[in-house]
This record gives structure tokens, sequence and C-alpha cells, in this order.
């Protein structure tokens, strides 16, 4: 049973939509799920999707009536540039516009089908739904992530990640100088408020913290600051909400506010430009970098100091 108590972020939201976010599953699976006698309201089942739920009710979803997904199969035709490869541990490039893992509206043509057809053995690491995944980026975002090859990777990695002793590092570039050159961002993230399908600092979030230095601040043709990112958590969108709630939004990130006229970029400008943690078997020291992309660099390449 999946049990949640409503947040402020999603009271007055329809029954259904809390199904499907909670899920990971259509708008339309979710409402099936209801009317078959799925969900509960503290404690009294619906049968509507429509009922409009309040902040502090508890919702229960019976997990045995949530449609049962396909596994992931292997896709040769996805090509993914593969930086590090061993027996326990897959390090690659990630290219922008390539989603992660299956979920709803993507239930193949992702990473995970490539690592598949490449590394079969990693169907048994980890979740079924998205072997061999220990941490993620964005659809929009380009660079280094690293993948487990067996279970105890798996497990190593994870808790490597809890604890902090993996280091990520992210080019950026950001509308305006900021006003300290070097600092840290600490601020929960969760779900937005007005709209729960985004995320903000919010009060009641997750505790998150990004490191920033700047790399090079631009003035032409309008002001504009390239960062380094460290991300010290794992929230998701972490840099994008933390520097626009700077007041410094991610340059073509338009779901934060980071498109505005001057500079135009073909996606968020956002790269894992660094990563680096212990083997997870033998406990070496491990380091990779991968360059800004073509089509980040030639947004750079406008810019003037």
């Amino acid at each position: 049973m999946i049990r949640e108590e409503i947040p402020a972020a999603l009271a007055g939201e329809r029954l259904d939509r809390i199904v499907a976010l909670l899920t990971d599953i259509s708008r339309s699976d979710a409402a099936t799920l209801v009317a078959d006698g799925g969900a509960q309201v503290d404690g009294v089942v619906s049968v509507s999707g429509k009922v409009r739920v309040a902040l502090g009710q508890i919702i229960e979803i019976d997990h045995e009536k949530i449609p049962k997904r396909l596994l992931p199969v292997g896709d040769q035709s996805i090509i993914v540039p593969i930086v590090y490869a061993d027996d326990d541990v897959i390090v690659v490039d990630k290219p922008a516009g390539l989603v992660v893992h299956p979920g709803h509206g993507h239930p193949d043509g992702t990473l995970v089908n490539a690592m598949l057809a490449l590394y079969p053995e990693i169907a048994d690491v980890g979740d079924p739904l998205r072997p061999g995944i220990v941490h993620r980026l964005d659809v929009g975002t380009s660079g280094l992530m690293a993948v487990a090859r067996s279970q105890v990777a798996y497990d190593t990695l994870v808790a490597a990640l809890a604890a902090r002793l993996v280091t990520r590092a992210y080019q950026t570039l950001v509308w305006g100088h900021l006003e300290s050159a070097n600092g840290v961002i600490d601020a929960p993230i969760g779900r937005d408020h007005r709209d729960p399908l985004r995320m903000a600092v919010v009060i009641d979030g997750k505790p998150a913290r990004t490191r920033y230095r700047t790399i090079i601040n631009f003035t032409g043709p309008v002001d504009a600051s390239r960062l380094e990112c460290h991300l010290e958590t794992g929230r998701t969108h972490q840099i994008r909400v933390h520097l626009a709630a700077a007041g410094h939004p991610v340059i073509g990130d338009g779901p934060y506010g980071g498109i505005r006229s001057g500079i135009t970029s073909p996606r968020p400008f956002l790269h894992a430009a660094a990563l680096a943690f212990r083997h997870p078997v033998t406990g070496e020291a491990m380091s990779f970098t991968s360059e800004i992309p073509a089509d980040l660099t030639a947004v750079l390449a406008g810019l003037t100091e």
C-alpha cells in the first residue's frame, strides 16, 4: 500500500491527478485505478477521480491495482558514448534530449534501453524498471553519469551518493552576475505550492545544498555568468531551482524563468562536466571529465567579457 499525506503543494488537486503523480502512471490509468476501488481518502474508498483532496488528508493506493509495466528491453539503435566500463561500473556521457529511464510518456527510447543492449546483465541490477541507474540527469542536461553493472556496485554507489562521497560538477550559464562570486545555496526543495508539476524552494521541502563558483562574467550582449556548480545533495532539478530562486536562472531553462531576450540557448545550459567517486569494489579513486558539447559552446561563442 502506498500512503501519502497531502502537502500544501497538492491541496485542492483531483484524486486521479494525485494518484498519477504518486505512482508515475498516466492520468487515464490513474482514473481506472480509482474507479476499481484502488484508492482511499482518509480510510474511505473513493471511486471518483474528480474528488478534490485537502491539505493533511491521507491518500492510500493499493499497489496491486497499479497497472504492471513491461520491463525495458535493449535497443541497439540508441547511441550513448561510453567513457569507462568494467565488470561493476559504467560511466556514460549522456547526450542532451535522451531520457534516462522509461516512465510515463517515455516507455522506450531511453538510456536504459541503450545500456541493456550493450550490457544485458544490468537487467538484474537495482530497480528492474530502471536497472543500473543510481542517479539521473534531466532530459535536457548532457554529461557524465555512473551506471551500476553489478548489484554490489549498485548498493555501494547508492550509499556513497547518500553519504555525499560522489563528486558531481556541472557547468552552467546563468542570467546576470551573482553578488558573491563563490558561495553555497542552502535551501529546501519540494513541489511548487502553486504548480505541483514544478519544483521550488519551499519551507516544507527536503534539504538541498549547491556550491557554486563563478568562472567568467560576461557583459555582452547582456550580463551573464558562467558557473561551476557542485551538488552536495541530489534533489530533482536542484541546480535549476536553486539558481532561479537566487534570481539567476539557467539560460534556456523555460520552466524556471531562463528564457529572455539577448541570449538564446537550444536547451537549458547545463552540462555534467566532472564525476568522481571511489570504485565500488576496489576502492580506487576514479575521476572523469567531459567537454561542453558543441550546441553549448556555440552559445558561449556569442558572448563577450
